[in-house]
């Protein structure tokens, strides 16, 4: 079995949810609290678990469009047919932690987003600002997406190498290991004010590398993984951030450091001058008129 596979979830339907409210956590960092509607559908896996979040930047009417398979082929060019300045963003998040209804609150997923830029001065992205600027009671569909990290039964050693973008899932990692688990996370931030402290097992180390604004995102990360002792028991690594630092971390453990390929689990958020997760030829594609 190839353990490095991602874990399905149970559903993969569209969810209706709503904004609860919001918290600034650090100069970049905002929380979304996200509940409601079709909360309960919801199935908390921990970990990494993933989805794809439809927010509604030209007005909730573009919610209403969004084809039920839109994380498909198919229905992503479906989605992508949707008029701009109609058409929802579609960005894909961690589940950075998740509460079950209780006496006083119904379930709850908390999101944390990474702000680039400023709503204020016209300079952040479509999803960072409405990050900044929704108010409770807005609406924002999702699509769960399962889980990337996915050890061998039994596996009490990890290493994490993450960018700011992966803090979240790497977070949420630890908080999903047993009090047991020993290991090391490396993890990549713009700034000392973005890393954002975290509970985690105290046998598993945390490294924070700061990025100074000349440096390539994933540079100091995969510098201090080259300099960092493996455990020398079976681990197993996870790998996310910027697409380079991923696939080279993948790239040095398998190819120069000899660990087993399935022991690695490695996911490409974001890649450097790409705005938008839709490939030229989707785009192209999206174009052609509907038979």
């Amino acid at each position: 079995m190839a353990f490095s596979k991602m874990v399905k979830p149970e559903t993969t339907e569209l969810l209706h949810l709503e904004v609860l409210r919001t918290e600034r956590l650090a100069p970049h960092w905002i929380r979304i609290t996200l509940g409601g509607g079709e909360i309960s559908k919801f199935r908390p896996m921990g970990y990494d678990q993933w989805f794809r979040l439809f927010i509604p930047v030209g007005g909730e009417a573009g919610l209403e469009r969004v084809p039920a398979k839109a994380h498909k082929m198919f229905g992503y060019l479906k989605f992508l047919r949707i008029p701009d300045g109609e058409r929802p963003v579609m960005r894909n998040y961690s589940v950075r932690a998740y509460r079950p209804a209780a006496a006083e609150h119904g379930a709850e997923i908390d999101v944390d987003f990474v702000l680039h830029g400023s709503a204020a001065d016209g300079t952040a992205g479509p999803a960072s600002r409405w990050a900044e600027t929704c108010e409770p009671g807005e609406h924002v569909l999702i699509i769960d997406e399962g889980l990337t990290f996915n050890p061998e039964r039994g596996t009490q050693h990890v290493v994490l190498v993450g960018d700011e973008t992966a803090l979240p899932a790497i977070a949420s990692i630890c908080a999903s290991l047993p009090s047991t688990a020993k290991g090391l996370a490396i993890i990549e931030v713009p700034s000392a004010e973005d890393a954002l402290e975290f509970e985690h097992p105290s046998g598993v180390s945390i490294e924070w590398n700061t990025r100074p604004n000349d440096t390539a995102p994933g540079t100091l990360a995969l510098a201090a993984l080259r300099e960092a002792e493996l455990p020398s028991d079976p681990f197993h690594a996870y790998a996310a951030g910027e697409q380079a630092l991923a696939s080279g971390v993948r790239k040095q453990l398998v190819g120069e450091r000899g660990v087993e390929k399935n022991s690695v689990s490695f996911c490409g958020y974001w890649k450097i001058g790409a705005s938008s997760p839709a490939s030229k030829a989707a785009r192209d594609a999206a174009a052609e008129p509907a038979s």
